[in-house]
């Protein structure tokens, strides 16, 4: 993928497949390295599962055999150095803490470094798909945080639901201020 916001957006979806009604979203940035974690509250995978995802045909999608989401995010954390780390937990072995955390660690110096992308457009359009879930997403850059919780945005909206087109601009403009200083 030539973004990594799209690689995130990849594994994201794996949460909402996977039933979660919490994803987290963690970008921790610093001078030299971009580390992301993934995490969710969904069924988790079995231990078999969890063996096998880094290799492109093992895909629990009934729609297609290969599954790349997990693989092209490890080359590309790969190909500067760093690591892909996956924990996972399933639901029928730990009925009430389950769920997945996909971790993975860049080198930005490295030449080959994908860019991070678009991550703000990243994040609406996973609520705007994805409106009964809740997502937290956190951008730690150092000296400044980009961060949005929908748990707080509900409890503000009370029964609008989050992908109307006036809370998804707000939530795109309010991200891209919380980038840019300024609303795009």
């Amino acid at each position: 993928m030539k973004e990594l916001s799209l690689n995130i957006l990849d594994i994201a979806e794996n949460s909402v497949r996977a039933g979660a009604n919490l994803t987290k979203i963690i970008i921790d940035e610093t001078d030299d390295t971009i580390t992301v974690a993934i995490s969710d509250d969904g069924c988790g995978m079995t231990e078999e599962i969890l063996r096998n995802v880094t290799d492109p045909f093992c895909t629990t999608r009934t729609t297609r055999k290969v599954g790349l989401g997990i693989p092209l995010l490890k080359l590309a954390a790969e190909q500067t150095g760093g690591r892909v780390d996956i924990v996972s937990r399933h639901e029928s072995q730990y009925p009430d803490s389950h769920g997945t955390t996909t971790t993975a660690l860049f080198y930005k110096n490295h030449i080959d470094m994908t860019p991070l992308g678009d991550i703000a457009a990243t994040v609406v359009t996973l609520i705007q798909c994805n409106p009964h879930i809740d997502f937290l997403f956190t951008h730690n850059m150092g000296d400044k945080v980009v961060s949005l919780d929908t748990r707080e945005l509900r409890e503000v909206l009370g029964d609008v639901p989050l992908n109307t087109v006036d809370v998804i601009m707000w939530i795109k403009d309010n991200l891209n201020e919380q980038y840019n200083g300024r609303a795009e």
